[in-house]
């Protein structure tokens, strides 16, 4: 089993100049990790978005890392101000970034939704149409560099198990698949066990997160908890201090043959280098109770 870390969740050492982006491919490796993923990258100033990727990806060759996945944000309903087109020709474009940094994989949002009153009368079934015409479209010319593509269960609109099947099958793609985050189902105040059981089968990446949860019905916490959809309430945690069933979770993965990376995804308040290094070794330990082997 190889073990990754998200640069998202080293992100608050950055925003706060204690770390380059390109310092935490050091990082990750010094605490113990084989891999990193980039959540989106930060160009500097005056430079090229390719030409900063293969600095990324050298750096990480240096450093004697994997680069293994790329993840970033899209809308395909009101990205480029609603040209479904041009919201898929600009993901090809980070494509080929993804292919600049040396990752095999990419992860890019659905949508969030309608709004600006376009919800009346429009839902997921409304949207499904135009969402799998946008992810075939990416991952057929992904597919041509070498690059899986896969939704996550992310942002709300296409958060649930039923509608990741959905946009999976309704693309129909050998080169599309699904980024299994074992915990972002809880903010569709949906059951991990039961939608990693439902997606698991169509897993080309997985994030292991954790959340520490209160239920909408008890008294809202002041500070540092974020609303589900279903109004109960989640703060990030450190992998196995929280409720996500995380041993579970990842048996029912093992289980459907998955032997791909294990990334660890932390957004806690913690200290990130701490709660990075001990949900490591939560990973690892549970890779040992399940003799999950390479």
């Amino acid at each position: 089993m190889k073990y990754a870390v998200s640069s998202y969740s080293l992100s608050a050492l950055v925003n706060k100049g204690e770390k380059t982006e390109l310092e935490l491919i050091a990082l990750a490796k010094e605490i113990g990790f084989d891999g990193i993923e980039f959540a989106g990258i930060s160009v500097p100033e005056g430079e090229d978005k390719l030409q900063y990727a293969a600095r990324l990806k050298a750096e990480c060759e240096r450093q004697g890392i994997e680069l293994v996945q790329y993840s970033i944000g899209a809308d395909f309903i009101y990205g480029c101000d609603g040209d479904l087109s041009a919201e898929i020709d600009r993901l090809k474009g980070e494509v080929d970034v993804c292919r600049a940094l040396g990752a095999k994989g990419m992860r890019h949002d659905a949508t969030g939704g309608y709004k600006n009153g376009d919800e009346k009368f429009n839902g997921f079934k409304q949207a499904l149409p135009r969402l799998v015409e946008g992810y075939r479209a990416v991952t057929e010319y992904a597919a041509e560099k070498g690059i899986k593509t896969m939704i996550e269960n992310h942002g709300y609109f296409c958060q649930d198990s039923d509608r990741v099947e959905a946009i999976i099958t309704g693309v129909n793609h050998k080169n599309f698949g699904a980024l299994v985050d074992i915990g972002n189902f809880l903010c569709a105040d949906e059951n991990p066990v039961t939608a990693v059981s439902r997606v698991a089968q169509f897993a080309s990446y997985v994030h292991a997160k954790d959340f520490h949860v209160k239920s909408g019905s008890e008294l809202a916490p002041a500070d540092g908890f974020f609303k589900t959809r279903g109004g109960n309430y989640l703060r990030g945690a450190v992998l196995g201090h929280g409720n996500v069933p995380v041993l579970q979770t990842l048996k029912i993965l093992s289980d459907a043959g998955y032997n791909g990376y294990i990334t660890l995804e932390f957004e806690g308040h913690e200290d990130p280098v701490t709660a990075c290094r001990w949900g490591l070794n939560t990973l690892k330990k549970i890779a040992r109770e399940l003799e999950w082997n390479d």
